[in-house]
């Protein structure tokens, strides 16, 4: 049987959705690989794959960078499977199911999706950190001209530089190197902010397994808790992406961080039987339309 697919993305953080509960699929690193090429294969950021829900969600997914790598949390591809799981069922609310716990997700009047992102986590045993440092919010992190990061947890390990520009920054020699950095030992997504009012930031993302991405949703709450943290920014604010804006309140209630933004449908396709999914995978190549 052909694999049928679906694209979609958010802010310009692009996925491919495969729903596994109707259709053999069991994911190979080189098969992911070659999904996510852009010249040889679909293209994107992130694959997604669908599964029964076991823990009381809708439904569960699993996030697989383009090195083959699988992620514990993805804000966009959250939002990007309520919507897909509103076009399927007509729900206007859910519970997905994540490496990193159960997100809640509704659709709001405008088109958005606002997704319940939980908690971020500050020890470094939950980041994780290699060393047991007290003060996350001032890591003692220097490399070229970089100094004084935060890092904390959405469910995967952020690291936080405040720059007064992102503008000429060498982002893919930064972020290559400081996704290994030796501090993280399960690698490390990280992220560059202009601070350009309390309420609105700019940011630029290296995501690790997959590089420069236009969005990261995870990225931008870490993003604006560790602003809020350092006194930098309100704990409500706009983040502004090279994909587009998102929307960010780090509610002080229960401290959950609650993300808004867009979620859009590209096109839909079938791999061709020849496409090399690898040898976990299921057999299938790009006939999408």
């Amino acid at each position: 049987m052909p694999l049928a697919f679906t694209k979609m993305q958010g802010t310009g953080n692009d996925f491919v959705i495969i729903d596994g509960r109707r259709q053999p699929f069991v994911p190979s690193p080189s098969g992911i690989r070659a999904l996510a090429d852009r010249h040889f294969g679909i293209g994107c950021d992130q694959l997604i794959l669908l599964e029964e829900g076991r823990a009381g969600g809708a439904l569960a997914m699993r996030i697989f960078n383009p090195d083959g790598s699988e992620a514990g949390a993805c804000g966009n591809a959250t939002r990007c499977v309520m919507a897909w799981l509103h076009r399927e069922t007509g729900a206007q609310a859910a519970r997905i199911e994540t490496q990193a716990g159960l997100l809640e997700a509704h659709l709001l009047p405008d088109g958005r999706i606002l997704v319940d992102m939980g908690p971020p986590r500050f020890a470094a045993r939950d980041i994780p950190l290699a060393a047991e440092l007290a003060d996350t919010a001032h890591l003692p992190l220097t490399f070229d001209s970089l100094r004084d990061p935060a890092a904390c947890s959405m469910g995967n390990p952020h690291l936080t530089f405040f720059l007064d520009t992102l503008d000429g920054m060498p982002l893919e020699r930064w972020g290559a190197a400081l996704e290994h950095h030796p501090l993280f030992p399960e690698r490390v997504n990280v992220g560059f902010v202009q601070v350009l009012a309390p309420g609105r930031l700019r940011l630029v993302v290296w995501e690790r397994g997959a590089g420069r991405t236009l969005a990261c949703g995870s990225g931008a709450c870490a993003a604006l808790v560790n602003a809020a943290r350092r006194g930098l920014a309100a704990r409500q604010a706009e983040i502004l992406l090279d994909g587009g804006m998102l929307e960010l309140t780090w509610r002080e209630t229960d401290g959950h961080v609650l993300m808004a933004g867009p979620a859009v449908f590209v096109f839909e396709g079938t791999l061709a039987p020849s496409f090399p999914l690898g040898k976990e995978g299921s057999k299938g190549g790009s006939d999408a339309g």
